[in-house]
């Protein structure tokens, strides 16, 4: 996916906590999965060490499945990341 310059910045942002308010339909859950996605598996921060918050049950029921269909897909590619 190409990213915005904002969107990068955001997926790439560490050693800070982050709020990210945007438009519908701008990209912020798939920012946020690409930032989660790239701290578990690039850099092996455990996912239950994450405070990750959405307004909804129903958001919070799409991120969740939106991250593991991302990690999955991940390690699919790269079976090292199964150990």
């Amino acid at each position: 996916m190409g990213w915005t310059l904002q969107q990068k910045q955001t997926i790439e942002e560490r050693d800070r906590n982050i709020l990210v308010a945007a438009a519908a339909g701008s990209g912020k859950t798939a920012v946020l999965v690409e930032r989660i996605r790239r701290m578990v598996i690039e850099e092996k921060i455990p996912i239950d060490q994450m405070l990750i918050v959405t307004f909804t049950k129903a958001a919070a029921s799409e991120m969740k499945e939106k991250i593991r269909v991302q990690l999955r897909a991940s390690v699919g590619k790269d079976p090292a990341l199964r150990e």
